[in-house]
């Protein structure tokens, strides 16, 4: 199997995002998302700057995608959408219908994001009949719904799952991270940028629950798949999306790609990628149970 780095859904200063894709050209990965995936607002690194980034990447070996945001909201997106379906030399990850439509039109192959959904193959197969070399699936769906769905299709699309990060849960067109500071999102102040990893969200008994990350709202727990990578290979799955968080990134590819190779005991990998992880792993999902829960609790 190969790995993807998820495109950066955190919001973190221009020269930490420089000095990350930086490092990140040296790490044992097939391929990078770039781009920014959540909020509009975010502007400490704009399309030219990504762009530049892709060529550095792509120099380096890398196949580089670009991802477009899955809530396009006003003609400022649609604008930027645009301006990323020509970009001319990177393929681009739809996480919109609008970005369907507009790579379709093109004649463009495209990524079909886990944003759009799919869950049968009828609409797995008209997405492919659009243009979609690639899908990744949704990150709620179980292995045994995604070993299902890739049987009923003779030629499935490239399958791509997200294994490891906070699993994005859902997008809002307002914003709770600027709400929590009292502040209108059209005047949050990028108060994003005072959480590389997002904010911690706790219940009234003190448990964690959830974390914002502007208009995303993802998981409190680190989607953690690592314990299963025999299951993911038998669900036919090619590759395995590794969202970026802000401290020991390289320790999770690592472990990922050493354990996958062979080179490293599957506990030693699970511990080397739970170093300095922002939250407690979880799988549930992937087994069909509640999502914050994690297999490997006595």
């Amino acid at each position: 199997m190969k790995l993807a780095l998820g495109p950066l859904l955190y919001y973190w200063p221009r020269a930490e995002v420089l000095g990350f894709y930086e490092a990140a050209a040296a790490w044992p990965l097939e391929t990078v998302y770039l781009g920014e995936a959540v909020c509009s607002r975010r502007h400490e690194l704009r399309l030219p700057d990504w762009l530049e980034l892709a060529e550095r990447l792509q120099a380096a070996g890398k196949e580089v995608v670009l991802a477009s945001q899955p809530l396009v909201e006003s003609e400022s997106d649609l604008k930027l959408l645009r301006r990323l379906v020509d970009n001319g030399r990177f393929a681009v990850e739809a996480n919109d219908m609008a970005a369907v439509r507009l790579l379709h039109a093109k004649g463009l192959p495209f990524v079909a994001g886990a944003t759009l959904n799919v869950y049968n193959p009828a609409l797995l197969s008209w997405l492919q009949g659009l243009g979609a070399k690639r899908w990744v699936a949704p990150v709620e769906i179980a292995q045994a719904d995604l070993m299902a769905l890739l049987a009923q299709m003779a030629a499935p699309p490239e399958t791509e799952v997200f294994a490891y990060g906070r699993l994005p849960l859902a997008y809002s067109a307002r914003c709770f991270t600027a709400r929590r500071y009292n502040l209108p999102k059209d005047d949050c102040r990028f108060s994003c940028l005072q959480h590389p990893d997002g904010l911690a969200l706790a219940t009234r008994e003190g448990r964690s629950f959830l974390t914002l990350n502007g208009i995303q709202t993802q998981s409190a727990g680190v989607y953690n798949l690592l314990p299963h990578l025999d299951p993911l290979r038998a669900a036919g799955v090619g590759i395995l999306r590794l969202s970026p968080r802000s401290q020991s990134m390289e320790d999770v590819v690592l472990a990922y790609r050493g354990c996958l190779d062979g080179t490293i005991p599957a506990g030693d990998a699970l511990a080397r990628a739970e170093r300095g992880q922002p939250g407690a792993s979880c799988d549930g999902y992937w087994l069909g149970r509640p999502g914050m829960e994690w297999s490997l609790n006595p």
